[in-house]
């Protein structure tokens, strides 16, 4: 699978209204799924692929940003539970051939900056993201800057 088409299969990942067992073909039967601020390992495609039918939430995404090429894959994302807050994570994506290996998870809650930072930065939307429907493989991470800034 190349780039292009690993990318593509990144953004079905994250689509409303996904179905799991589809999104999950793109797992090897020994994946492992990892949640490092929890302390949780997933050993087995079908062993998360049940977790995740059973989960207790609606889960939705929207993707800020897919970067990557051959084995290794970052998806920085929005993540929201039950139509709450949205919270920050990455998917940090491990590939063996066409298939993902190993896929690590990290969520967390945004935080406002302290003022004394801003002589320094340059501000922007963290809740900016892309729609599987709007995802454009001709810009760089997959979404127009113009969009991104909201212009």
């Amino acid at each position: 699978m190349d780039d292009a088409a690993i990318r593509r299969a990144l953004v079905r990942q994250f689509e409303d209204g996904r179905d799991l067992d589809q999104t999950h073909e793109l797992y090897h039967d020994d994946a492992v799924l990892e949640f490092p601020q929890s302390g949780e390992r997933f050993v087995g495609k079908a062993n998360f692929l049940a977790w995740r039918k059973e989960y207790p939430a609606n889960v939705t995404y929207r993707i800020r940003r897919i970067t990557g090429a051959g084995e290794l894959w970052f998806v920085e994302l929005l993540v929201s539970y039950n139509a709450g807050t949205p919270m920050l994570g990455v998917g940090l994506m491990q590939f063996r051939g066409d298939k993902i290996a190993r896929e690590t998870v990290y969520a967390m809650e945004g935080f406002e900056a302290a003022p004394w930072r801003d002589a320094w930065v340059t501000r922007f939307d963290p809740l900016a993201s892309v729609s599987p429907a709007e995802w454009r493989d001709d810009v760089p991470f997959g979404i127009d800057a113009r969009v991104a800034l909201g212009r």
